[in-house]
């Protein structure tokens, strides 16, 4: 009995020799010294962003866009699905607004964000040229502006007009557009320096007109089968 316990002992102390060994080889931590070893959690993957998690996000997250101006565009792409082929951005215009004011807008479907630009109005929605469009026509010769839902139908190259985007009206407030080459282009009197010296843009013919700096990232960026929505 004696020498079984002895030899317990002496085998634990082995044992403990052995440890106190192996500790002091791979960085000299005693035996019996606390260690804490906190929770081992996965690591975590690096976040993706895809068209597919952006479109849980707010649109138009600062409250840029009237309520009604949005509302009535987002029943638009609906109400035009066939035709609105493309659903990543669509394009606002908000005739409300004074023409010096920022009030065309992209809105991205997909992150939310806006982007703002300036746009001109008709010389007949504007006779006395307040700044202030206030009656819209589908008339041609009427050198009004149009309200309603257009397709964006591409860009194009006019002799007149230089670069533009192309527009099919899809309502009957503004269906006759191509007959009345109401399109998207860039004037002298929707570039900044004019609006510095009149305190706000010039009239169109009843194009949307842009200053010549917008044109081109917008003229990319439209392409074809986006809506472009303006209401008064």
């Amino acid at each position: 009995m004696r020498l079984a316990r002895r030899g317990f002992i002496l085998g634990g102390a082995a044992l403990l020799s052995g440890c106190a060994t192996a500790a002091a080889q791979t960085g000299g931590v005693s035996p019996l010294a606390t260690v804490t070893i906190g929770p081992q959690l996965p690591a975590r993957p690096p976040e993706i962003i895809t068209s597919q998690l952006n479109t849980t996000r707010p649109l138009d997250p600062r409250g840029q866009v009237r309520k009604e101006l949005m509302d009535r565009a987002m029943a638009a792409l609906d109400i035009h699905d066939h035709r609105i082929t493309r659903r990543d951005r669509m394009y606002l215009v908000d005739f409300k607004k004074f023409s010096g004011e920022e009030r065309l807008y992209e809105v991205d479907l997909e992150g939310g964000a806006i982007t703002l630009m300036r746009t001109s109005h008709g010389r007949g929605s504007d006779p006395a040229h307040t700044g202030f469009a206030t009656a819209f026509s589908n008339t041609p010769d009427s050198h009004m502006s149009s309200v309603g839902s257009y397709v964006t139908a591409g860009a194009s190259h006019g002799a007149e007009q230089g670069p533009n985007v192309l527009l099919d009206g899809l309502e009957y407030t503004n269906n006759l557009a191509r007959e009345r080459a109401i399109i998207i282009h860039g004037a002298d009197y929707a570039d900044p320096a004019f609006l510095a010296r009149e305190g706000k843009l010039g009239r169109s013919y009843g194009c949307f007109s842009v200053a010549h700096a917008d044109l081109p990232a917008l003229r990319e960026r439209m392409g074809e089968g986006r809506l472009l929505f303006a209401w008064a």
